[in-house]
């Protein structure tokens, strides 16, 4: 749990504006529900990557992009995920998504 509070440093400036939803995303989301056994920390980020590409939820994906790396998923894999999205979700939802994951990738080396 602890080390998955150090990860949720952007939650950081929105602390004071609204603590009791960082108490909720720290304590429930992800120290509940992602650590729930039946599925995967690897398939639970490709669900979460999946969901905000579909969703054009654009300022939560870098963060959720780096964790899917960290949890398994590859750069490739991801890559293909975005080009598969293109055809459920839109052309310009994978396109931002893809922007996005290359920044990502640049900073994860």
């Amino acid at each position: 749990m602890e080390d998955e509070k150090r990860k949720l440093k952007p939650l950081d400036p929105i602390r004071d504006v609204a603590p009791k939803l960082v108490t909720l995303t720290e304590d429930v989301l992800f120290g509940d529900l992602w650590q729930r056994p039946d599925l995967s920390k690897r398939d639970r980020s490709l669900i979460t990557v999946a969901a905000l590409i579909a969703l054009n939820r654009t300022e939560q994906l870098p963060f959720h992009l780096a964790l899917a790396l960290e949890n398994g998923l590859t750069k490739d894999e991801i890559g293909e995920a975005i080009t598969h999205l293109a055809f459920y979700s839109g052309w310009p939802t994978a396109i931002s998504a893809a922007t996005i994951a290359k920044k990502v990738f640049e900073e994860s080396h």
